[in-house]
């Protein structure tokens, strides 16, 4: 991860939390996606309860959408944060920008603009708060969906297995 600042700390509750900001240049969405899953498998000596595969991808793919708006619509750095709480995982991404999102209605012909639809149908809810520095947009990713057939946990060493 080139020019980020990173923080990672368990909370008194039981919770885990993870931030990191990046910069906009020499910045790549797969480096938000790999901090995310990072974070996600826990620690390699097992000191950390690996998730659910179907959890890792999806908090993968909500990341890489979520960043990739961002990118292309936002303004500053980018700071990405995720909360490990209960049975609810918080992906969180701030920009300097002031435009908010649109979510538009699904259409199979419309090419492109289709990010906040997959955060929203991966999610239990997605929120979208202008802040005083830009915007923050939250989405809320169950850990108690059923498991698919076949899921397994992820090991830290590991890449999730492709669907």
């Amino acid at each position: 991860m080139n020019d980020s600042r990173l923080r990672q700390a368990p909370a008194g509750d039981g919770s885990r939390a993870f931030s990191v900001t990046f910069e906009r240049h020499g910045f790549r969405i797969a480096d938000a996606r790999d901090a995310a899953r990072r974070f996600l498998v826990g620690s390699p000596d097992g000191g950390e309860p690996a998730l659910p595969v179907h959890v890792v991808e999806a908090t993968q793919l909500v990341v890489s959408e979520l960043v990739t708006n961002a990118v292309k619509y936002g303004s500053g750095p980018m700071e990405l944060s995720l909360l490990l709480a209960g049975d609810t995982l918080s992906v969180t991404v701030r920009d300097g920008g002031a435009t908010l999102p649109r979510h538009w209605s699904a259409d199979p012909r419309r090419v492109g603009r289709h990010g906040l639809e997959i955060v929203a149908a991966l999610s239990q809810d997605v929120e979208v708060r202008r802040e005083p520095t830009g915007k923050r947009i939250t989405a809320r990713i169950s850990l108690d969906e059923p498991v698919l057939a076949g899921s397994r946990a992820v090991q830290p060493d590991e890449q999730p297995m492709s669907r």
